[in-house]
């Protein structure tokens, strides 16, 4: 499959070297073309990665992936344009975290809004769906790191889309009974408002190796 991604952190580059790996074929996308890392991920990542602008990158998806930060999501989208993204799978890995200049992390938008849905309402023709945002991205695509089962959440309006999305997760090792729906574009204002509490829990731990993991009586 084809699989734009548009950002070139390292959330991005970790879920394409994956993808690669997998025998995808993946453009990282980014603001402007001859983007440093962009350029070096498509070097290590052979043949089958590639380097290119959002809208070179969201052209070439038949899936496209926002793996950019949520402040800037909107931003990187418009550049990537709505003719790109008109109805394909978008998944958005994206979060709204927002550091103060004493450490504090807030969010924007939260609580009655999300990026999931800004997203959803600004390009209504992709198939948006809130998924892998709430765990480190070392463990998105390597879940069997972590021993046991533990979550994944996904959110979105499009029942096919959500089924996609669930497929390519269980590309990466994530079996479909670990995956939870948490229904409409809505529930992505509740995997976005885990961030705080997940920064909070690697103070804890000292590291980002964890994940959250539910048990239900009976």
């Amino acid at each position: 499959m084809r699989i734009g991604i548009i950002g070139t952190g390292v959330v991005g580059q970790t879920l394409g070297g994956k993808l690669v790996s997998l025998g995808h074929r993946v453009t990282l996308g980014s603001r402007d073309k001859d983007n440093e890392k962009a350029l070096a991920w498509a070097g290590q990542a052979g043949p089958d990665g590639h380097a290119g602008t959002f809208a070179e990158a969201a052209a070439f998806g038949e899936l496209v992936i926002n793996a950019t930060g949520g402040t800037v999501s909107l931003e990187a989208l418009r550049a990537a344009g709505a003719e790109h993204l008109s109805g394909k799978l978008l998944i958005d890995v994206s979060n709204p975290l927002v550091f103060g200049p004493d450490g504090g992390v807030s969010l924007d938008p939260v609580n009655t809004d999300s990026v999931g849905e800004r997203i959803q309402r600004e390009f209504p023709e992709a198939r948006v769906v809130k998924a892998l945002n709430t765990l480190n991205c070392a463990l998105m695509v390597e879940p069997a790191k972590l021993t046991g089962e533990h979550n994944l959440f996904i959110a979105g309006n499009d029942a096919g889309a959500k089924a996609e999305t669930v497929a390519l997760l269980g590309e990466f090792g994530w079996p479909s009974e670990w995956i939870v729906d948490l229904g409409d574009i809505t529930g992505a204002r509740a995997t976005e408002m885990l961030m705080p509490f997940w920064l909070r829990m690697m103070g804890h731990f000292g590291d980002a190796e964890f994940n959250y993991s539910f048990r239900r009586a009976g």
